[in-house]
């Protein structure tokens, strides 16, 4: 099931890339993606170009993808590892969200200015 899911969220990505954003199996390896996210204007990490990490678990979509950066950044959702903490990759995962929509959307929201982040996803 896992396998199925994945290919629909890359085929997903592919067809309907979200702004400033991009991602995609390394190799041959479905499991394993690298992913981009160009920083924001009017943030203050406009101009970067940050790398992450997913590793879907076998039993995705019903546990959440292991995202971390790669690139060093500073942010307090972010630890020096590069692991990013939002509840949507923990305890409040749920398997109508999506790698395409909802977390691309809540990882490029940790760059906005707003000092309180509000977090909006879509099922898929």
């Amino acid at each position: 099931m896992a396998l199925k899911r994945i290919n629909k969220e890359l085929k997903d990505l592919e067809r309907d890339p979200p702004s400033n954003c991009s991602a995609g199996p390394v190799g041959d390896d479905l499991f394993h993606w690298q992913a981009t996210i160009v920083g924001p204007s009017d943030s203050p990490y406009q101009g970067g170009l940050f790398f992450l990490s997913i590793y879907f678990p076998t039993d995705y979509p019903f546990k959440p993808p292991k995202i971390s950066f790669t690139s060093k950044i500073y942010h307090p959702n972010i630890n020096s590892n590069g692991s990013i903490c939002l509840d949507i990759l923990k305890d409040q995962w749920s398997p109508a969200l999506t790698i395409s929509k909802g977390n691309f959307f809540s990882l490029s929201a940790l760059f906005s200015q707003t000092p309180t982040l509000t977090i909006l996803l879509s099922p898929s």
